[in-house]
Order: structure tokens, then sequence, then C-alpha cells
């Protein structure tokens, strides 16, 4: 039986082989070490199917997808290794799909490695692979986060140099459907698969996993979340809203749906942590696309797509470790988006203003760009817009700063 699953997985292997493929930044060379390589993102994000063609420049490879209950019940690991090695011819390589689903994981793919295995690993929960990877893997694996497309790779799909028309046209699309791979490149209805695959993130990730007796409470809380992307919110507001009448359920579920890589939180910013960790936190959302697909609304919010937008872009900065992201906010309820932090530095303030056109809403988002910079002794100041390229000085009450603007089509290429 072990046989027959992994035969079958095999001519999915070599049909994968054969689909369009679009390069995607993580540099392929990084997998030519003996390091445990460990891909770390959202389901359908594209990470098995950039391991396998990673891998196949290299050398031969075996492939094993762990989505598979009979695999994941297995008593003996060792059946299993007897069977790779013998579908496979001995392979150097392994790619282990979807590992958290593999009890006792970290120490079948530890010894793995000492008989001189070179392993890839792919997986879809954030705390479960980082905790056992701190535990049990400790300076020998490299972490790759992977996430649906970036722009630039969205742009890639289309083989070809585009004009920026062309390319702002393109942003639209992107911003409203997302970077999920798969329905882009096979032409799907973008809804329909976004919304399975949300539901079924929730089910197979969350609610079988942790065995939540009551689903539709987990349910309802993604509801408002997707319903408050780029807002603030607190434990006990989002205990009144939903189903779920204990602030400890709420933190507890909400943990569950960022180990899933549906959304993450944004701190705001204090030099106290005690201040941090007691204000309210803003939530956004891993991917445009499920916003449109799921959330409940009667008009669409673009703005609040371009900070998504903008705010998974830079969650990836932060999972690379190269920042730590948070928004600002000051007791005036002035507010701004991001604040990009770098060491003990803040590196830069960062406006999202789909719009710039109307004073008032220009006035209000640069006063509160330059009374966080005068607090927060930073002056690289950036607001990004749907389309007003320029450089401004601004001055409130004696503090006297430049402000770049940038179209938000361009950011993302940079």
């Amino acid at each position: 039986m072990i046989r027959d699953r992994l035969v079958l997985q095999k001519r999915e292997l070599d049909s994968k082989l054969n689909e369009k493929y679009i390069e995607r930044a993580v540099a392929a060379k990084r997998f030519d070490n003996d390091l445990i390589k460990v891909i770390i993102g959202p389901r359908r994000a594209g990470k098995s199917f950039f391991a396998i063609h990673a891998l196949s420049r290299l050398k031969k490879f075996a492939y094993v997808n762990f989505d598979d209950e009979y695999l994941t019940s297995l008593a003996n690991y060792d059946e299993l290794t007897a069977e790779i090695n013998a579908i496979y011819d001995n392979p150097k390589y392994v790619l282990f799909d979807e590992i958290q689903n593999l009890p006792k994981w970290e120490l079948f793919v530890n010894r793995l490695q000492r008989q001189g295995y070179n392993l890839v690993l792919t997986g879809s929960n954030s705390k479960l692979l980082s905790k056992e990877l701190a535990t049990h893997l400790t300076g020998r694996h490299l972490v790759i986060n992977m996430f649906p497309f970036s722009f630039k790779e969205y742009i890639a799909m289309e083989g070809k140099e585009l004009t920026e028309q062309e390319t702002k046209a393109k942003l639209h699309t992107y911003i409203t459907q997302g970077g999920y791979p798969e329905p882009l490149i096979k032409k799907l209805d973008y809804k329909d698969y976004l919304s399975t695959l949300f539901d079924s993130t929730i089910y197979k990730d969350i609610v079988k996993r942790f065995n939540i007796r009551f689903p539709n409470a987990i349910e309802s809380l993604s509801q408002q979340l997707l319903a408050s992307i780029a807002k603030e919110f607190s434990y006990n507001s989002l205990a009144k809203t939903t189903k779920l009448k204990s602030v400890f359920t709420v933190q507890k579920y909400l943990s569950y749906l960022e180990e899933a890589f549906l959304f993450f939180q944004l701190n705001r910013f204090s030099y106290k942590p005690k201040e941090q960790i007691a204000s309210n936190k803003k939530i956004y959302c891993i991917d445009n696309g499920f916003i449109n697909a799921k959330a409940f609304k009667t008009s669409q919010n673009i703005g609040r797509l371009y900070e998504n937008a903008v705010a998974t872009h830079l969650k990836k900065m932060e999972l690379d470790k190269s920042a730590e992201i948070y928004y600002w906010k000051n007791p005036q309820q002035e507010e701004v988006d991001f604040v990009i932090k770098q060491g003990v530095e803040i590196k830069q303030l960062i406006q999202v203003c789909y719009d710039t056109s109307d004073p008032k809403t220009k006035q209000r988002e640069t006063r509160a760009l330059l009374k966080a910079s005068k607090e927060l002794k930073c002056k690289n100041l950036l607001i990004i817009t749907e389309n007003h390229p320029a450089e401004e000085n601004a001055e409130w009450f004696g503090t006297k700063r430049k402000i770049i603007y940038k179209p938000l089509w361009k950011w993302l290429l940079e």
C-alpha cells in the first residue's frame, strides 16, 4: 500500500515538472548544500512547485506528499524509507511535502539527515514548524519563507516587457484577485478557488488539528477579521462581535489563523514593551484575493486593498528578519500605517494613501507622518499612492521634512 501511494505521487511529480513554472524570487542555489531546507508558507503558495523545479536542476530526487492520511498513520517509518529507495533508486535528495502532518516528523528527519540524505521540507504551519526546528534542528537547517506571488513575480508571468500603462492595469487585477499561482496560471475562477482554499485551510489546519468542537465559531471570527482588514481591533471587541464570548478563546483561535498563514497582526509601536502588548493591534490578510473572495462587503474599499498589499510585502521582510514592522498612533488618534525598524533604529515611516487629491486627506496623512517623524527621530518618509510620484517639503509647527510620494506599482517592483 505504501508503494502504491508513492508510485501515484511519482506520477504527479512527473506531471508537475511539465507544467508552466514562474521563477520565484528565492535563490534555488540555496539547495546545493547539506543543510535541511525548510520552505514555510501558506497552502498552495507554490512551495512544493518551487522545490520540485529547484531540485530538478540538481540530481535525482524523491517526492513524498504527507497530505495523505494513510502515509501519516504509518507506525514504521523504516518501511517508508525502504520504499522511497526502491522507487527512486536510492536518491540523494528527498522532498517531503506538508511535513507537519507527519507525527514526530522532526525525529524522522533528523535520522535521515544523519544517514546522509539531503532533505527539503515544506510546511503550512508556522508555529509548529518553528518550534520543532528550534528544538531539534538547531544550526542544521535553512528556512525559506514563501508567500503567494509578489507583484514582481506576477508581472513575470507575462514573459515580456510591459509598458507603464500595462503595468498599472496589472496592479489593479493583482490587488483585487491576489497572487495565488494556480488560478492565475491555469485561468481558474479565483473567487471559487480561493473561497474553497480558505475554507479547507480552516478545516484541515485548524478544526481538525486542534479538535475544535464548534467550527462555526472560528468561521465567524475569520469573517469578522476579513471585514476588518487594515483596522485596529482588541480581543474584547472581537469577543463581543463574534460567537466567541471568551477573550481567551479569541486569542487562541486568532493564533491558529495566524499559524495557518491566513492572517497576521501588527503591533502598535512603543519603546515600552508593556504598552505594545496592551495596545490594540491591526489585522491583515495574507493575500488580497481572500478579501474579495470571502469578505462580506457592500462596496470595494480600494484603499484597504492597497494597504493590505503593502502589509504583506513588509511581512515577508519581517519573516526574512530584515526588518520589524509596526504601526504608530498617538493620543490624538493620528496614525502612521507602517513603522520600519531595523536593529535599534527606525529606518522608515510609510503611509498608504490611495488618493491624495483631496487636500484634507493629504494634510491628515502628512501631519501624522511629521509628528511621528519628530517623535521617532526618522526623516525617511514615504507616502504610497495610486499614481502621484513626487517629492515635497512639508512643515508642521517647526518640523520640516521631505516626503516622497511613490505609486504602489513602482514601490512593489522595487
